[in-house]
């Protein structure tokens, strides 16, 4: 359970109607199998000790004795499995019958939550036999059990996990206006589990899964969901053994109705926790153990459970910022144009802009930025012609960028300028007494700053707007020249890290329906990143890389969403590292020594660059992740970033 994950399970175990000694047998085994696979909760079906089909037989005394005498030595039996297991059985309390999940820990029942929310409705009829559960906790004697609290409001803490703190529902709770679940939360639960039987029928389960996601999301914590499977009755209904494992709205694991019965998945309740800490309008308050004799807002029980390593099987995305299904890559794209071509029009329209500035490179970012300038002119119903393409050969511009800036300015029809600044570097080199040949940070400065001058007076003498060209990555890498590519009057790609920048321009080239224009759009992204701000090759090629320099893009921009939208410190960063870059999820394969070169990269350069983002020009977010000083990022230009590296050293 360390860095907050913990394994939970979600399980369907077979049954047979009313034979409890065969049910508590296949539970004991499928909780065994669930804790051999490391899971430290696990969540079994509804009335799963006696089946949830037993109909009238629910009111036989024989088949509730037997439920009880059944837990009974199934905690004795799960004594030795270390694991938190939530299991249903009806139980008998001051004359009523109650549909419960039954708590167990070591050999311990620590509660029994009673089903609140009782249906009575369609194919379900429980009102005939079971009374709705109490919200509030009281304590009560259940066979050997003595002093078990009882009520829907009971959670279970982990003391050396403090972060993991478990509530439960069962089934219907979750369909009703307000589930349980939502007090459980508010209380501190950051894992919910759901005992479930739920019938099968034609897209019941399309919509049993977003239930389960949105409810984790809603009240961001993780959900295990668990449903009755085989060998419940099949009178009238059939079950299928539906299994959810989700997280803040995302589904981590899932056994499909009639698949393989049993969700599997580590959820991580640091990043939940972490997550209600950021958001001002999670309201929330503490969990209180029982005190005296009034009721507190949530009954804790708490156990000691030990920490382990957790190994981890869920799924960590190399490329977070990046939806790798094709459909929904091609959705969100086209969303992202959206917004930065609307956040341009919006403000050419305010500042009356006749023009629009745009200093094309032939690279990447500078080919994105031309690309929305063009679909923000179209918003407006303007003329490419409006649209200024500045190309400004330097000593490191190579034929290919040159003729991909020039094509490009041509495709999409906006008026193209090219103004060599060679001569003007070298006069600026007498004037502040630079050698030439000394290739050093000014040599590679001063022809960013006299292109962005070149800019910014051409827009003045227009009456135009220059848009700026810089990506997310490099703002947070400071990968950009002080008061040169890093200033503009509007950065649209502010907000775009540059791994989601080639899917953008891949994206118009799949879509546009211009040859040209895909041709020229094609060799941009076969270019290598570079400033270009060093003279080429002898060959006339690029000699100057940048992930050479500063680090694999695909690295960083995983860094940095883990960093800065998940709070994750650098140990449970490289960490995350290994897994997404072992090679295994379509990604570069990375050693754990090239991962933590250039996480040490990061951590300096972000820390150190600051002052940059400090002053950036306007631009529009588009994801979840943005460094403005306006917005997301409000950070110190002069923090220190001691306590981030030391851990790094200490790896």
């Amino acid at each position: 359970m360390r860095d907050g994950f913990v394994s939970v399970a979600a399980v369907t175990p077979k049954v047979r109607v009313a034979d409890v000694a065969y049910n508590v047998a296949q539970t004991e085994e499928a909780v065994r199998r669930a804790a051999d696979a490391g899971a430290r909760v696990v969540v079994l079906p509804e009335l799963g000790l006696t089946g949830y089909t037993c109909e009238d037989l629910f009111w036989q005394d024989a088949l509730l004795d037997a439920a009880l005498e059944g837990l009974v030595r199934l905690a004795d039996d799960l004594a030795d499995v270390g694991s938190i297991v939530a299991c249903g059985l009806p139980v008998r309390v001051a004359g009523k019958l109650y549909n419960c999940a039954a708590v167990l820990y070591e050999s311990d029942l620590l509660a029994l939550v009673p089903k609140h929310g009782i249906p009575t409705y369609n194919e379900f009829y429980e009102m005939r036999h079971f009374t709705p559960g109490p919200l509030e906790p009281t304590l009560v004697d259940v066979g050997p059990f003595h002093e078990v609290p009882f009520g829907s409001r009971v959670l279970v803490s982990v003391e050396e996990l403090p972060e993991l703190v478990v509530g439960f529902e069962i089934c219907e709770d979750l369909w009703v206006p307000e589930p349980p679940s939502i007090a459980l939360a508010q209380a501190g639960a950051t894992l919910i589990c759901n005992l479930s039987a739920s019938n099968e029928v034609v897209g019941k389960s399309d919509y049993r899964r977003d239930l389960v996601r949105g409810q984790s999301a809603r009240l961001v914590c993780g959900y295990a969901y668990a449903s009755a499977g085989w060998g419940e009755s099949t009178t009238d209904l059939v079950f299928g053994g539906h299994d959810l494992v989700c997280e803040d709205g995302t589904t981590l694991a899932e056994a499909r109705p009639f698949g393989d019965r049993v969700a599997i998945s580590e959820v991580d309740v640091k990043r939940i926790c972490a997550e209600r800490r950021r958001m001002s309008t999670f309201e929330a308050g503490p969990a209180v153990a029982a005190s005296g004799g009034t009721a507190p807002e949530a009954w804790v029980q708490s156990i000691s459970m030990g920490l382990a390593e957790t190994s981890l099987t869920r799924f960590v995305d190399p490329q977070p910022f990046v939806p790798s299904d094709v459909s929904r890559r091609a959705e969100r794209c086209e969303t992202i144009f959206r917004i930065q071509a609307a956040g341009l029009a919006k403000r050419l329209e305010h500042t009356r802009s006749s023009h629009a500035v745009v200093g094309v490179s032939g690279g990447l970012d500078s080919t994105l930025a031309l690309l929305v300038t063009s679909r923000a002119f179209d918003l407006l119903g303007r003329d490419h012609e409006g649209i200024l393409a500045i190309t400004m050969p330097g000593f490191g511009t190579t034929k290919r960028t040159h003729g991909n800036a020039e094509r490009l300015a041509e495709a999409l029809g906006a008026e193209l300028r090219e103004i060599p600044i060679g001569p003007a570097v070298e006069r600026h080199f007498q004037d502040i007494g630079h050698d030439p040949e000394d290739r050093s940070v000014t040599y590679e400065n001063a022809q960013a700053r006299e292109r962005t001058q070149i800019l910014m007076d051409v827009a003045n003498k227009l009456g135009g707007l220059v848009v700026g060209t810089g990506d997310l990555s490099e703002l947070a890498l400071g990968w950009a020249t002080y008061n040169a590519d890093h200033m503009s009057m509007y950065g649209v790609n502010a907000g775009v890290p540059k791994t989601l920048v080639r899917h953008l321009v891949r994206y118009v080239a799949d879509t546009c329906g211009d040859p040209a224009l895909e041709k020229v759009l094609l060799d941009v992204l076969d270019t290598p990143v570079s400033p270009e701000l060093l003279p080429a090759s002898a060959d006339g090629t690029i000699a100057q890389r940048t992930e050479d320099l500063v680090g694999p893009y695909e690295l960083h921009d995983f860094f940095l969403y883990n960093m800065l939208r998940m709070g994750f410190g650098p140990r449970k960063v490289f960490r995350l590292a290994r897994v997404a870059f072992d090679g295994s999820h379509g990604a570069d394969a990375y050693d754990d020594a090239t991962i933590l070169k250039w996480l040490k990269v990061f951590y300096r350069r972000f820390f150190a660059q600051q002052f940059k983002r400090s002053c950036l020009p306007d631009g529009p977010k588009v994801g979840s992740v943005a460094v403005s000083p306006r917005g997301d990022l409000r950070m110190p230009s002069d923090a220190c970033s001691t306590l981030w590296l030391d851990e790094l050293e200490r790896l």
